[in-house]
């Protein structure tokens, strides 16, 4: 037997089994206008067919200037229901549950002409990023209702759940780190506020029984950078606005300084340790856990409840199907693969 395998719930979603595809930007929107086009179909439908519980499809931003290149995802627009509802049943029809995650890239923004963020810090000094302009408190405000409005169009796409991605030195993560929101109003004073508001406003459109995941990044690498015990305070924060489960990663918002990412097999695995102890809530730990032993152990042990893959389904569009049958002896392929296995 596998805990990897059983099938679980993810709040009241039903899922077949504990794998999720991580969300990874494929940057390929041709058209740039942030409708999913066929390659995102055949990438995601995919992974689907390859047998895992949950696609997480990548940064989907609130606004045009919210991307991190025009080759980017969107739900800004009414129009853009349309083409992610087309997705969504790709998906579903292929035996995975879909979420969407709902961000804005901030001060990493490299196509827009001029990004804006908490604060007027860039990514780097003396480097060819671009130095943001400071949101005012009313253009903050008015952000919060940009992510409550895309979160309504995910809904009406048929998304099965939401994530916020509040990692990786995004908006939400560019507000509540203070090496980077030097603000003077209320959105600096308290520096959970923003990521609060967003998490508020975006569950007031959600159902109740769907589950809101919020992927945070645990530690930052920078020099100056805030440490697991900063972020465990937001996260308190979050999880009272309505934060259902946690997605742990870490840095993300800059080139690492001194301290750096280990990057070995399971690095990040501690840190949704903490996160689950601190909270009680389902966690998600991701960070090369291809290797299906592992994933396993992660499972079993109690350090998560989930296991995300990244890197290792763009290599392996099939690895579930493929980690089922290293762990269990057995799998059920789809149909038409049957001879396959």
């Amino acid at each position: 037997m596998s805990k990897l395998f059983e099938p679980t719930k993810l709040g009241q979603l039903e899922l077949k089994n504990k794998v999720i595809m991580a969300p990874m930007c494929q940057y390929s929107v041709e058209a740039e206008d942030g409708h999913p086009e066929d390659w995102h179909l055949t990438h995601y439908a995919s992974r689907a067919v390859g047998g895992v519980g949950l696609v997480i499809v990548e940064m989907t931003d609130v606004e045009p200037d919210g991307r991190i290149t025009n080759r980017d995802l969107g739900l800004w627009d009414d129009a853009h229901i349309a083409s992610h509802k087309r997705l969504v049943n790709c998906v579903k029809k292929n035996g995975a549950k879909i979420a969407v995650q709902i961000a804005h890239a901030g001060r990493k923004a490299t196509d827009a002409e001029q990004p804006v963020s908490s604060s007027t810090v860039p990514v780097t000094p003396d480097s060819d990023w671009k130095i943001p302009r400071a949101l005012t408190t009313e253009e903050v405000r008015e952000m919060v209702e940009k992510f409550k409005k895309a979160t309504e169009r995910a809904i009406a796409a048929g998304y099965d759940t939401i994530e916020l991605h509040g990692a990786h030195g995004y908006l939400i993560h560019q507000f509540h780190s203070p090496a980077i929101n030097k603000r003077q109003d209320e959105y600096g004073i308290d520096l959970a506020r923003f990521g609060v508001e967003v998490i508020q406003a975006v569950k007031s459109v959600m159902p109740a029984d769907m589950p809101l995941l919020f992927r945070m990044s645990a530690i930052e690498y920078m020099d100056g950078g805030y440490d697991l015990e900063h972020a465990l305070d937001i996260a308190q924060r979050y999880k009272e606005a309505g934060v259902d489960v946690f997605h742990i990663s870490s840095g993300g918002e800059a080139p690492p300084g001194k301290r750096k990412p280990s990057n070995e097999p399971g690095y990040q695995v501690g840190f949704a340790r903490a996160y689950k102890k601190a909270f009680e809530l389902p966690v998600i730990a991701v960070g090369r856990l291809e290797d299906a032993v592992l994933a396993e152990k992660v499972v079993a042990q109690g350090d998560a409840e989930f296991v995300a893959i990244a890197r290792g389904l763009l290599r392996d569009p099939y690895w579930a199907l493929h980690a089922e049958e290293q762990l269990t002896g057995s799998v059920t392929p789809p149909k038409a693969y049957e001879r396959g296995f």
